[in-house]
């Protein structure tokens, strides 16, 4: 051990092998992640594990767990964490500790938001004083029966539900087996069938971060925008519902959403991203000190309708989404004399600025519908200008019932609306005059990268997925010289002439003649008379005058995936080259044969550094051609890092399962056996890489494998079968490949 490291577990002061043992990776891990407060903090935890009488499980499931839970919620999250622990320990339910640390990580990925996670450690707290001290009416000291099974299956659970679902779940169990120990076990095991019942039942509606990534696309691909999503729950809010709204941290959005009057939980998502998006494009802060809160209320409504009008101006498929959603008050469900019509008057204007079809027909609605209309060809507006006409309307519209404490809310609230707070500043927040002169920037910074997608692991020893347990990061390889692939296709001249010959025989002869195209390989000229005809004559001719031809014999899309692990640096035996430079010219020759026979082919490049990093790097898309632009990335290749094969494969496949072919084939191409530095056992993800195999069956996509591993029949076998190729002899890699792939889809 390092002396540093011995000055660390001076300050552990434990007594476990087991935990000696392991202490320095732990610690390796946690200095990247954490601060000199937070290591502190982190050691004097595992210290009070240490004492507490429980062995050494979880002190190890502490300090192997935290720092995976601190890149999700930051170390500050720890004194929470602590004192869930501190509360576990001071009951009988001391043994539920070590399932508790061992689940965290899990758990963290999924609620990321710190309100989420106390509302998650609120829940435990609850669920251990509601089971915990009588069975059957008789008050004794033992220990809550479910908790522990709870911890066990927490990352699947917050995988399936809500925060507020989950909450649903757990209230559920407890009440109905609260007195049956037994029954509570296998309830929250998931083993009884009411359990599996309620889950099913709970599981209604959409979860951000199922789709966080899509939704993030989405913003970036239409606005031009990218900002971290911060979820939070409405489960435990049952007065005052939590708002969407977004700051300098985030946008906060809820944890589900249901569908709604006809609108799917994933579209109104959307809509909520589409009116802040809108509000950070067109919307500027304004003073709030000189409006009274009437006004204020006002304001907000007619420019949340002033940038939503402006968004479906440039998107108009978002008219029928936003009128969906807002709700169609009636002009006479509000009884001025008896309550307070604020809302209710600005819900209707609101709608009637947004629906030409609105039916209403009080004159300060349709005359300040005009005014805002007017405004908006006028050339879209202001912030400012919709703040007078809403001052305007207010003073207008004003009612001695307005004051009324009993307010009408019925058809008022629009929930995909957020609250508005970025509107305002206040001039009492600060003496400054510098402040006053602060404009609200507008620049947007370029994405750093595509946000990682999470996909499950296959655990072998306890045979179930690991849930969002590797992240993959996708990026498109950097390019090199486009002319150096040109060298190496010139080297196998030879190779390439006798290769023709095979791909003549090979290349579909049945050609469709496809007609009526605008755009074709040549012109139709039956077609093209007639619409030479029809133009002479006035009408409209017919623009699709181009034909093009197609193949009617062969359909196969093929994906080569390439290992791109540090051991591809090594001299191939008996050769100059390195298995990365064999491995270039190889997939060179392959890329410019299956060119020629027109299937169209993706390359990718993959290596790992742990399951938090999974590097996938696209090299050839489907559908570009072979040219100087994927030479050049080609050219670029380097080897790096390890083999994560199975989160490789299951990224891979999520774009062969796309295209629209009879055989879609995946070749993976690698010199040795899956592994990762942060995977002690060997067998982990060899079993990981077979059951992604398995997986990709059942999706209709055939993997099949090159290996350059002359030890590879030891384990190659168990993860694809009988589908795999050892080359011992990887100098002829260049020419068995392209063989290999001809055989294969002849």
């Amino acid at each position: 051990m390092h002396e540093a490291m011995q000055v660390y577990w001076k300050q552990l002061d434990s007594g476990f092998a087991q935990v000696k043992e392991v202490f320095e990776e732990c610690m390796e891990e946690a200095l990247k992640v954490l601060s000199g407060d937070g290591v502190a903090a982190y050691l004097e935890e595992a210290r009070f594990l240490n004492r507490i009488g429980r062995g050494a499980e979880p002190v190890l499931a502490f300090l192997e767990g935290w720092p995976q839970t601190a890149a999700a919620w930051g170390e500050s999250a720890l004194p929470a964490v602590a004192a869930c622990i501190r509360s576990l320990h001071k009951s009988p339910n001391g043994k539920a500790i070590t399932p508790f640390l061992q689940s965290l990580p899990a758990v963290a990925r999924r609620l990321h938001s710190h309100e989420q996670m106390q509302n998650f450690f609120d829940l435990v707290v609850d669920f251990m004083h509601r089971t915990t001290g009588s069975i059957h009416g008789i008050h004794t000291t033992f220990a809550s029966p479910g908790l522990p099974e709870f911890f066990r299956h927490a990352p699947f659970l917050v995988s399936q539900l809500s925060v507020e679902g989950l909450k649903h779940w757990v209230d559920y169990g407890i009440r109905n087996y609260h007195d049956h120990p037994e029954r509570q076990i296998d309830y929250f095991a998931l083993q009884s069938a009411d359990s599996r019942a309620m889950l099913q039942r709970e599981r209604q509606g959409t979860l951000l971060v199922d789709h966080e990534r899509q939704l993030d696309l989405y913003l970036r691909a239409l606005w031009r925008d990218s900002e971290h999503f911060v979820p939070y729950s409405t489960g435990f809010h049952e007065l005052r519902k939590p708002i969407p709204y977004y700051d300098h941290l985030g946008i906060r959005l809820p944890d589900v959403y249901t569908e709604r009057a006809g609108v799917s939980g994933i579209d109104r998502y959307r809509a909520t991203l589409a009116h802040m998006a809108a509000h950070r494009r067109w919307s500027s802060q304004i003073f709030a000190d000189n409006y009274s809160p009437f006004q204020r209320m006002a304001i907000e409504f007619l420019e949340d309708s002033r940038v939503e009008y402006l968004a479906m101006g440039e998107y108009p498929g978002l008219r029928p989404l936003f009128l969906a959603l807002h709700p169609h008050p009636r002009e006479d469900a509000c009884d001025p004399e008896q309550e307070s019509a604020v809302r209710h008057r600005l819900a209707m204007l609101s709608r009637a600025v947004l629906d030409p079809g609105h039916g209403y027909v009080n004159p300060h609605i349709i005359e300040f519908a005009a005014r805002f209309h007017a405004l908006m060809r006028e050339g879209g507006g202001s912030t400012a200008e919709v703040a007078e006409l809403a001052t305007a309307f207010v003073a207008k519209t004003r009612r001695q019932s307005d004051q009324l404490p009993r307010v009408h809310f019925l058809d008022t609230e629009i929930d995909y609306r957020d609250d508005n707070r970025h509107l305002w500043k206040f001039y009492e927040l600060s003496d400054d005059e510098e402040m006053f002169e602060e404009h609200r920037q507008t620049e947007e910074a370029e994405p750093s990268g595509l946000p990682p997608r999470h996909y499950p692991e296959w655990d072998y020893s306890s045979g179930t997925y690991r849930p969002d347990w590797v992240s993959v990061y996708e990026a498109l390889h950097p390019p090199g010289q486009a002319a150096d692939i040109d060298h190496l296709l010139c080297k196998h001249a030879g190779l390439a002439k006798r290769l023709k010959r095979l791909l003549d025989a090979l290349k579909p002869q049945n050609k469709v003649r496809v007609r009526f195209q605008e755009e074709g390989s040549e012109l139709d000229l039956d077609v093209a008379l007639r619409s030479l005809v029809d133009f002479k004559g006035g009408a409209t001719p017919d623009p699709r005058i181009n034909m093009s031809h197609r193949h009617d014999s062969r359909d196969i899309a093929v994906l080569l995936l390439l290992d791109l692990s540090e051991s591809l640096s090594e001299q191939a035996a008996g050769s100059q080259q390195t298995i990365l430079e064999l491995s270039q010219e190889a997939v060179s020759l392959l890329a410019w044969a299956i060119d020629r026979l027109g299937d169209p082919l993706a390359i990718a490049g993959f290596h790992s550094n742990t399951r938090h990093e999974v590097r996938y790097l696209h090299i050839k898309g489907f559908s570009e051609s072979w040219d100087d632009g994927v030479k050049a990335r080609l050219a670029a290749m380097q080897a790096g890092y390890s083999t994560r094969m199975g989160a490789a494969m299951r990224h891979a496949a999520h774009y062969l399962e796309s295209r629209k072919a009879d055989k879609k084939l995946m070749l993976v191409l690698t010199d040795g056996e899956p592994a990762d530095v942060d995977c002690k056992d060997e067998r982990l993800l060899i079993e990981d890489a077979r059951k992604a195999v398995h997986e990709l069956d059942r999706r209709g996509i055939y993997s099949y494998c090159i290996n350059l591993d002359p030890k590879a029949d030891a384990y190659v076998s168990d993860i694809f079968d009988q589908r795999y190729t050892v080359i011992d002899n990887v100098q002829r890699l260049p020419e068995r490949l392209p063989q290999l792939f001809l055989a294969l889809t002849k």
